[in-house]
């Protein structure tokens, strides 16, 4: 059943990458030890498995951006799910046109190659690619989430799902786990007809279910007795099993073969709601109360916070309302609200904007970004009445023991961040790059 990669030939080669959304490192070592994943325990045995580190903030479309373009948000404009209007306080949701980056698959496009993209969060609606673009999250419409008709006509007739109805969650999980499954279907059985029946240099697939399974379901794994512990196991018993149908598909001896998730996950203690810390200690007020939106900031507001962990310095010349001079009062409020924030217990670290980001679209960036302690989601909500709090949710995000694994021996992968796998994937094509800001990681090992 199984085809050793042994060697990379001088000859046309492919690269394969499948997206398994939220999946942490240590976890999937669990799951290839227990034997639950029995066909990646053997694939990973050809390779080299290291847990990645993801962007900052840790949510996918920040990381799956970082993924597809091989570069930081100063670089590709992407911040977070939502964003703010140029000199407003009006929020939008980015889409794929306001990536200012070029893609993995553009660089490939033109070398002449043909890519296969399919449910990639962050690129919707789809543009015209040397090859198939059907978008993952967030898409509303499968016929604009698809390129070219002819892919789309094929997911219509199937009945594919873009994405799981997590409203369901709150019918109940046996409702939530069963479209789960159901979306899971769809989308494997889409990945296994694109890969064997398009011409293909390049195929990325993301499987996005994983994520939400966390999210509603992370407690279950970690009790055995849980109702829904079993559930939980399946679930991978059935990604495995495609993971290895995929890989034994990969009959040309120089394909390469990566698993990459886009962050790892952990259970949530406490949701935490930074605003309401904020409104605490004096440096967020509203005109009204409860606000509708941060239209009804106060021009009395120092600083405010968008999801999940953005803080956003008023600053005269940015905001309508802004307050904060530019120079040496936005230099002493921000170090200010740095020192208070980090003796805060929940928050592991606060980066300012330079540290972590590069490029011409700095100056879009938060003033402050934070990083939280495992356990503590950190939120950006306006409404909520109390500083801390749980709701639905019993997983969250990390930004450290995210997946990457390569399908080459000896490796020594040290420091991987989601910035390196664009690079790497270009390299073990044999097409380095040098203008994304990754590095290959093949190449430095």
């Amino acid at each position: 059943m199984w085809k050793k990669i042994t060697g990379f030939l001088k000859t046309k080669k492919r690269a394969v990458v499948i997206g398994i959304d939220g999946v942490p490192c240590s976890l999937l070592h669990q799951f290839i030890q227990d034997g639950t994943m029995p066909n990646t325990a053997q694939i990973v045995r050809q390779g080299t498995l290291s847990p990645m580190e993801t962007s900052l903030p840790e949510i996918s479309s920040v990381a799956w951006t970082s993924f597809m373009t091989g570069c930081n948000p100063g670089r590709h404009g992407i911040y977070g799910f939502m964003d703010l209007k140029p000199n407003s306080y009006k929020m939008y949701f980015p889409s794929f046109n306001d990536i200012k980056a070029p893609t993995l698959w553009d660089e490939m496009g033109k070398l002449g190659k043909r890519s296969i993209v399919i449910n990639l969060p962050g690129t919707y609606p789809a543009r015209e690619i040397n090859g198939v673009l059907s978008a993952g999250f967030v898409a509303i419409d499968l016929k604009k989430a698809t390129y070219p008709e002819s892919a789309y006509q094929y997911l219509n007739s199937i009945g594919y799902k873009i994405d799981v109805n997590t409203d369901k969650a709150r019918e109940s999980l046996d409702a939530l786990l069963e479209d789960i499954n159901l979306t899971f279907q769809k989308r494997a059985q889409a990945l296994l007809h694109f890969f064997e029946n398009e011409q293909w240099d390049l195929f990325i697939g993301v499987i996005t279910e994983t994520d939400r399974l966390h999210h509603f379901l992370w407690e279950a794994i970690e009790d055995p007795q849980h109702k829904y512990h079993g559930a939980f196991r399946e679930f991978y018993r059935r990604m495995d099993k495609f993971i290895g149908q995929i890989y034994e598909r990969c009959n040309h001896p120089q394909d390469a073969f990566m698993l990459v998730s886009d962050h790892g996950f952990t259970r949530i203690k406490h949701e935490v709601y930074l605003n309401n810390w904020l409104k605490e200690q004096g440096y967020l007020k509203f005109e009204k109360e409860p606000p509708a939106s941060l239209d009804d900031l106060s021009e009395q507001t120092y600083a405010f916070v968008l999801d999940p962990s953005r803080v956003y310095i008023n600053l005269k010349g940015r905001f309508p309302k802004g307050r904060v001079n530019p120079g040496h009062e936005y230099d002493a409020l921000r170090n200010k609200l740095m020192e208070e924030l980090s003796r805060w217990e929940v928050i592991k670290k606060v980066y300012k904007k330079e540290e972590i980001y590069r490029g011409k679209y700095l100056d879009r960036a938060p003033d402050l970004v934070l990083l939280s302690q495992d356990g503590y989601d950190l939120k950006g909500s306006i409404k909520k009445p109390t500083l801390m709090g749980n709701d639905v949710f019993t997983g969250m995000h990390t930004q450290t023991n995210a997946v990457c694994f390569i399908n080459r021996k000896g490796l020594s992968l040290n420091n991987v961040n989601i910035i390196d796998v664009a690079p790497t994937v270009m390299q073990l094509m044999d097409h380095p790059i040098t203008s994304m800001g990754g590095r290959d990681l093949v190449d430095a090992a």
